[in-house]
C-alpha cells in the first residue's frame, strides 16, 4: 500500500523540481526522501523521477501517475476537513446509555430540548441499570452512578456531590409511622435495588460524626431502579435513592425525605467514554447541558445536608 506522506514527497519534488529541496519543505533528510522515492517506484514498479546530481525531470511514467497522485493527495486533504467541519458541528449520531430511572423520568424532556437546539442530530437512547461496555456495546457514552470501576474508562463529572435519600410516600408514613432512627428502618419494608445479582440491602448513613450501617428487608426488590421508585411512590414501602431520581417527586409532595439530618451514601453522576477521541462537539455539549441542568434539579432540601 502507498504511504501518504511518500506520495506528498514525490508530488512535491516534481512542483519544486528537486528532491532535495522536497525534503527541506517536508522537514526530512536527504537519505529519507531518497528512501521514500525508491520505496514508491518499487511499490509502483516503474521510475517516475529521472534524477541526476543537477537536475530531476519526471518520465513519462511520472507525468501520467502525478495526475492520480494529486488527485488522492486532494481526495484526503478533502476528507480530513470534512471530518475537522463535522466535530465541530453537533450533528451524527449520538448513542447514549443511561440508569432507567434518570433516563425516563429526568432525562428524556432534556434530550428533547437538546434535539430541538441541534435539529441535524439523532440520539440513540439505551435505558437499563447494568454497567454498559463500552468497548464492546455500540454506545459512544453512557451516564452512570457511582465511581467507574474500570479505571481505563474515561470519566467526565456531571454532578459529582449527588447522593442517596431515605423517602416514602405519605401513604405509606400514614399507615407504618415515619422512621426517625436509622435502627427503625428493621421495622420497615425497604423497597431493595439490585445491581446485578447482588441485592443492595446494606444501606449506609452519616450523623455528621459516625457512619451508621444497617442491613435491611423488604417484600419487593427490582434490578430496575424506576420500578423501586414507582414502588415508593405507590406507597409500598421506604426507598433509598439518588437525590436527582426523587427530586421531583420530593417537591411535588409524592415522596418525602426521611431523617434529613442524615447524610446519605455518595452516588456521584459521572458521563463515561472508552477514549477522548469519543468527545466530539455533540458529546461536549451534551456535558455541558447535564452539568447545568443536574445543578438546577439538584436544588433544594438544604437541611437534607444533600450538597
Amino acid at each position: 500500500m502507498l504511504r501518504f506522506d511518500d506520495l506528498q514527497l514525490f508530488v512535491r519534488a516534481a512542483d519544486l523540481g528537486s528532491l532535495s529541496a522536497a525534503a527541506r519543505v517536508m522537514d526530512m533528510s536527504a537519505a529519507v526522501a531518497s528512501a521514500a522515492l525508491k520505496r514508491i517506484e518499487g511499490q509502483l514498479g516503474t521510475r517516475l523521477l529521472a534524477r541526476s546530481t543537477r537536475s530531476l525531470r519526471l518520465t513519462a511514467e511520472g507525468e501520467g501517475f502525478l495526475e492520480y497522485a494529486r488527485a488522492a493527495l486532494g481526495s484526503l486533504e478533502e476528507g480530513r476537513r470534512l471530518l475537522a467541519s463535522s466535530q465541530d458541528r453537533c450533528e451524527g449520531v449520538l448513542q447514549l446509555s443511561a440508569p432507567s430511572d434518570l433516563g425516563r423520568n429526568v432525562l428524556l424532556p432534556w434530550l428533547d430540548e437538546f434535539q430541538q437546539q441541534h435539529p441535524q442530530l439523532t440520539v440513540r437512547l439505551l435505558l437499563g441499570d447494568r454497567i454498559a461496555d463500552l468497548f464492546r456495546q455500540p454506545v459512544d457514552v453512557a451516564l452512570r452512578y457511582g465511581e467507574p470501576e474500570d479505571s481505563s474508562l474515561v470519566a467526565l463529572p456531571v454532578l459529582p456531590d449527588n447522593r442517596r435519600v431515605l423517602c416514602a410516600a405519605p401513604s405509606y408514613l400514614q399507615r407504618h409511622g415515619e422512621p426517625h432512627q436509622v435502627e427503625q428502618l428493621a421495622q420497615h419494608n425497604c423497597l431493595l435495588f439490585m445491581l446485578g445479582d447482588r441485592v443492595h440491602d446494606r444501606w449506609t448513613l452519616n450523623d455528621g460524626k459516625r457512619e451508621i450501617s444497617l442491613t435491611v428487608s423488604g417484600n419487593r426488590f427490582s434490578d430496575d431502579a424506576d420500578v423501586v421508585r414507582r414502588w415508593a411512590i405507590a406507597g409500598e414501602g421506604v426507598a433509598y435513592k439518588s437525590w436527582l431520581d426523587v427530586a421531583a417527586d420530593v417537591r411535588a409532595g409524592h415522596l418525602k425525605v426521611l431523617m434529613p439530618d442524615l447524610i446519605g451514601e455518595r452516588a456521584p453522576l459521572n458521563l463515561l467514554c472508552a477514549h477522548r477521541a469519543q468527545l466530539s462537539k455533540p458529546v461536549i455539549l451534551l456535558l455541558e447541558m447535564l452539568r447545568s441542568r443536574c445543578k438546577q434539579h439538584a436544588v433544594g432540601l438544604s437541611s437534607a445536608n444533600l450538597f
